[in-house]
């Protein structure tokens, strides 16, 4: 349970950082708070989308992957950074993202800053 809490909130992190770098990716103004929810609400959409659909066309886009050497995965991870901005907005959330470069952009970044974050707080004890 603790490691799940401790993702979503290395992916919520993520996003903040992706809507400082990246014109385009939008969080609604409003109190210091409710920007963190939408933060971390959006970072459970992300997870979700990222846990259930991301392996669905990874398999169905087998070929793709290796016809282009994995470069599609730029393209797969923008269109799905593209689709958790358009549920964010279907759920009410002020969280926008303005078209495929700044969710390829976006995409980038979060993951990224995930990696790094994920490297400096690991959601695991390190045994030795």
């Amino acid at each position: 349970m603790l490691a799940t809490v401790i993702r979503i909130g290395v992916i919520a992190v993520a996003l903040w950082v992706a809507t400082v770098l990246v014109p385009g990716i939008e969080l609604g103004a409003g109190s210091t708070v409710s920007r963190i929810g939408t933060l971390l609400a959006v970072a459970l959409v992300f997870g979700v989308v990222n846990a259930v659909i991301k392996p669905i066309v990874q398999v169905l886009g087998c070929a793709f992957y290796i016809l282009t050497l994995g470069l599609i995965a730029f393209v797969v991870n923008a269109l799905l950074f593209l689709l958790v901005g358009r549920i964010a907005e279907a759920l009410g959330l002020p969280f926008t993202v303005d078209g495929f470069w700044p969710a390829f952009w976006g995409a980038i970044v979060v993951g990224l800053v995930t990696l790094l974050l994920q490297w400096l707080v690991p959601d695991r004890p390190v045994r030795g």
